[in-house]
C-alpha cells in the first residue's frame, strides 16, 4: 500500500487544517485564478472548493484512495472534480489543458529527487502562457530532517522553477496557519514557458 494511503487511513494527516491555506484565500480576496484549475496533492480538497466557489473550474488530483474520498464526501462548491492519479505519472490526456495549477504542501511532501518530475508534471499540465501558483515552505534544508515535509531554499526553487516557468510575483503572505506562523512560506505567481 502506498505510504500517504497508510497515512489517510489511520488519520495521521496532519497537514490538514480543515480548510483552505490562508495565502490562497488571501489572494483570492483580490485576484482571482480562473479558468480550468488543477490542484495536484489535493488531500481533502479544501483548496480546491474554494477556487471552487470563486468561479473557477477545478480538478483536484491525489495519489490516495481515501483522500480522494474524504474530499468527494464534502458538499460540491461549483462542480469541481476529484481524480485518483500520480501527478508525477500526469496522464496524457491532463497535458496542456489548464489554465492554472496551484501548489499547497504536495511539493514539499515529496522525495527531494522526484521534484524534476514535478516541475515537468506542472509544465505538462499547464497551457502556454498557464498560471501556476504556488505556497512554498521556504528553509535552508537541514540534511538531519528526514521529512516530510521537505523544505526548500529560494535558490533550489529558482533551479527547479526557472528553465519552466517565468516568476511574475513572489511574496512572504500576510496570513499563514497559526501552527505555521513561525516557519517562513513564500508565495510565488509564475507564467508557463
Amino acid at each position: 500500500m502506498d505510504p500517504w494511503e497508510d497515512r489517510w487511513q489511520v488519520g495521521d494527516t496532519p497537514w490538514d487544517h480543515g480548510k483552505a491555506a490562508p495565502p490562497l484565500l488571501e489572494y483570492l480576496e483580490r485576484e482571482s485564478l480562473e479558468g480550468r484549475v488543477l490542484v495536484p496533492g489535493c488531500g481533502s480538497g479544501h483548496e480546491v472548493r474554494a477556487l471552487a466557489k470563486h468561479g473557477a473550474e477545478v480538478v483536484g488530483m491525489d495519489i490516495a484512495p481515501t483522500a480522494i474520498k474524504v474530499a468527494s464526501s464534502h458538499s460540491p462548491s461549483n462542480g469541481e472534480v476529484y481524480e485518483l492519479e500520480n501527478f508525477l505519472s500526469l496522464p496524457a490526456r491532463h497535458h496542456g489543458k489548464f489554465d492554472c495549477l496551484v501548489e499547497h504542501t504536495c511539493f514539499c511532501a515529496i522525495d527531494p529527487a522526484e521534484r524534476e518530475d514535478y516541475v515537468k508534471a506542472a509544465h505538462q499540465a499547464l497551457k502556454p502562457h498557464g498560471k501556476f501558483f504556488g505556497i512554498f515552505f521556504i528553509d535552508v534544508p537541514d540534511p538531519e530532517h528526514e521529512g516530510p515535509p521537505f523544505m526548500s531554499s529560494l535558490r533550489e526553487l529558482s533551479n527547479f522553477f526557472d528553465p519552466y516557468f517565468h516568476t511574475v510575483e513572489a511574496w512572504r503572505p500576510n496570513r499563514v496557519f497559526e501552527e505555521r506562523k513561525d516557519c517562513l512560506e513564500q508565495v510565488r505567481l509564475m507564467v508557463r514557458r
